[in-house]
């Protein structure tokens, strides 16, 4: 069975950082491309950010690229999401993702999902 936990999130102020991670246990984590998801109150469900299995490749969805920085340690199982200068709009419910396969963007691939967890900024 396959265990998802995040970590990371909380309260910040804007312009600070923050790091999310995502530790996977019960599945072969290199075999699976990674991607990280929010959603914000009211708002659809958005593609933050994508990383190729092999760690050879990642895509950003916007406006994060510069600002947000996505890694993955594959010895540790383990998913990070570096989140710089922080803005109140980035306020929202982060998810990591799983799919088996080098690299994917579609949420409909991803078949391994984190509980999500919350990240604020205030301004």
């Amino acid at each position: 069975q396959v265990q998802v936990v995040e970590s990371g999130g909380g309260l910040v102020q804007a312009g600070e950082s923050l790091r999310v991670s995502c530790t996977f246990s019960g599945l072969s984590f290199d075999d699976y491309a990674m991607a990280w998801f929010r959603q914000a109150p009211g708002k659809e469900r958005e593609r933050i950010s994508s990383i190729s299995r092999s760690d050879d490749f990642t895509e950003y969805g916007g406006s994060e690229q510069g600002r947000f920085t996505v890694s993955r340690d594959n010895a540790k199982n383990t998913l990070y999401l570096q989140m710089n200068n922080l803005k109140p709009e980035d306020t929202a419910m982060y998810y990591c993702a799983a799919g088996r396969g080098y690299f994917l963007r579609s949420p409909s691939r991803f078949n391994h999902w984190g509980q999500g967890i919350q990240v604020t900024v205030s301004s």
